[in-house]
């Protein structure tokens, strides 16, 4: 039987401005968001009924779990003639700010609409994803770009970093609504994010981005903020959480700088990632006999 793979990679967020809470709970924001190399794997085959497996067994397979909820959407609007078992080598942390479940989420549709041959734009993946998360339309867009409104607006905008990135998590998730809840929304930031990332230089963003999720997640756990200094210690031109946390990343112009600062995470025991310049990801999904 036919196997086929795929690569489900994860984001940061190049600065994050909380524009305005809204009466529905939701915020309408700005922020870049670009990838990185951290990156799950699909295996996925035709089975009697759908089957799903994770190799991080203490993450659920249940209807909690955004591929679950990514096929049973695509079954309920689409249809299907054929099921399908998913094998999910995870590697991005869960609750980290990568996007991870959003990514799996954004294949998912996208890997039921080649094997089913249903023939769907990305327009309309999209709108099946908006319900899933924030950040499904951005990964089945499958490129960089400025993320607005509820963040289901993505505007495409060659803002991919020129220039290595250190991704590193402390081992602890952080609570995305909790985050938002404490934040302050600011409508008048002295510069638009999307100003920034396609205006300035690297070495300008650090002086001239935010993310305003920060304060509540470093007010919470000073670990957070720690390793942020930590990264610009170690050389970074930028370091900066990804969206509500708790990674923290850092913008390196040299590699032997980046390499230093990725193994020096490692050998403190903290999960870390290293991203190359101008990095693209895969976006196929391959047959494998």
């Amino acid at each position: 039987m036919s196997m086929w793979i795929a690569n489900s990679y994860g984001k940061i967020n190049l600065g994050l401005h909380v524009l305005e809470r809204l009466p529905t709970g939701y915020h309408r924001i700005e922020t870049g968001l670009c990838f990185i190399e951290w990156k799950d794997r699909f295996e996925v085959k035709e089975s009697e009924s759908y089957q799903l497996t994770m190799s991080d067994e203490t993450i659920p397979t249940d209807s909690s779990n955004l591929i679950t909820k990514a096929y049973d959407t695509f079954e309920k609007y689409v249809g299907l003639n054929n099921h399908y078992s998913f094998n999910v080598i995870k590697n991005i942390p869960a609750g980290a700010g990568l996007g991870g479940g959003s990514s799996n989420a954004a294949l998912t549709l996208r890997i039921l609409n080649k094997l089913e041959d249903a023939g769907l734009s990305d327009n309309e993946l999209i709108d099946f994803g908006r319900t899933l998360g924030a950040d499904v339309p951005f990964f089945i867009k499958g490129k960089p770009g400025i993320a607005t409104g509820l963040g289901h607006d993505i505007e495409p905008a060659d803002i991919q970093p020129d220039a290595w990135i250190v991704v590193m998590y402390p081992n602890f998730e952080s609570s995305t609504p909790e985050v938002y809840q404490n934040c302050t929304p600011n409508p008048d930031h002295d510069f638009s994010i999307k100003g920034v990332l396609l205006e300035e230089e690297i070495d300008q963003w650090q002086f001239l981005l935010e993310n305003d999720l920060e304060a509540p997640v470093f007010a919470k756990h000073e670990l957070v903020g720690n390793i942020k200094d930590q990264m610009l210690e170690f050389g970074a031109e930028v370091a900066m959480m990804s969206g509500s946390g708790s990674t923290v990343y850092g913008i390196f112009d040299q590699d032997f700088v980046a390499i230093n600062a990725y193994e020096s995470f490692h050998k403190l025991g903290f999960p870390a990632n290293l991203t190359r310049p101008e990095f693209e990801p895969d976006n196929g999904i391959y047959r494998k006999d």
